[in-house]
C-alpha cells in the first residue's frame, strides 16, 4: 500500500524529499502536488515505472503522450530541438509557472517510448515541492494529471481522498495542501503560430 506524506509547500524537509526520490529511483510511481492539480507521475529513466503509469490511463505505453517536469529552462533543452527566439522568450517569461508547453521532440522522446513522436509536452511548475524533487532526482518526472472520474469534479483536491483512492496503486502520495480543481493551460509551440489548445489556471503572458 502506498504511503501519504505531509511534506510543508514552502519550506520541505529534505529528508521528506529523498524519501520521495529514493522511491522514484526505485522504480516507484507517485502522486504529487504542482501549481494546477494534482498529477501521478515516475522517473523518466525507469521503464518499468513508465509501463505502470501507461496501465494507469489504461493506454498502450507506444501511444503515451506524457508531460516532462523540469526543474528549469537549462533543463528543457536536452529534450526539444533548438527553439526559436520567440518560443524561448515565451517560456521565460512564463515559467515557473502552470503551463504545457508543446516542443518539438528531441530524438530522445521517441527511443523511450518506442514510437514516432514528434512533439513532447514540457512543465516547469511553481511548485517548490517540485522543484525539490526533481533537482535532487537528477533529471525530469514523466508526468500526468488525475482525472477525477466524477463529470462534475473533473480533478480531485483533497490529497487524503486522492491517497484514499488510490494508495494500492502507487507507493506514495505526497499532501502538499489542496491542490487546484483547473488544469495547466497547454500552448502549443510546433506550428510557427503560438495556439493556446486548453485554457488553463492562468492566461499566458506574451
Amino acid at each position: 500500500m502506498g504511503k501519504l506524506l505531509k511534506i510543508h509547500p514552502q519550506t520541505p524537509q529534505l529528508r521528506q524529499i529523498l524519501e520521495a526520490v529514493d522511491i522514484l529511483y526505485h522504480d516507484g510511481v507517485i502522486i504529487y502536488p504542482t501549481d494546477s492539480v494534482y498529477a501521478l507521475g515516475c522517473s523518466m529513466n525507469s521503464k518499468k515505472a513508465l509501463e505502470r503509469l501507461a496501465r494507469f490511463k489504461r493506454i498502450d505505453l507506444s501511444k503515451a503522450k506524457f508531460s516532462f517536469i523540469c526543474k528549469d529552462l537549462s533543463n528543457i533543452s536536452e529534450y526539444t530541438m533548438p527553439l526559436d527566439a520567440k518560443v524561448f522568450k515565451l517560456l521565460k517569461k512564463n515559467t515557473p509557472g502552470p503551463f504545457t508547453f508543446i516542443l518539438p521532440a528531441s530524438k530522445k522522446i521517441p527511443r523511450m517510448f518506442d514510437n514516432s513522436r514528434k512533439t513532447v509536452g514540457l512543465r516547469i511548475p511553481d511548485n517548490n515541492i517540485l522543484y525539490q524533487i526533481v533537482e535532487n532526482l537528477g533529471h525530469p518526472l514523466l508526468t500526468t494529471s488525475i482525472i477525477d472520474e466524477d463529470e462534475i469534479i473533473e480533478y480531485s483536491t483533497d490529497p487524503e481522498l486522492i491517497w484514499e483512492r488510490y494508495k494500492n496503486q502507487v507507493d506514495l502520495v505526497i499532501d502538499g495542501g489542496y491542490g487546484d480543481n483547473r488544469p495547466t493551460a497547454v500552448v502549443d509551440c510546433t506550428k510557427g503560430d503560438i495556439e493556446i489548445i486548453r485554457e488553463g489556471v492562468k492566461d499566458l503572458v506574451y
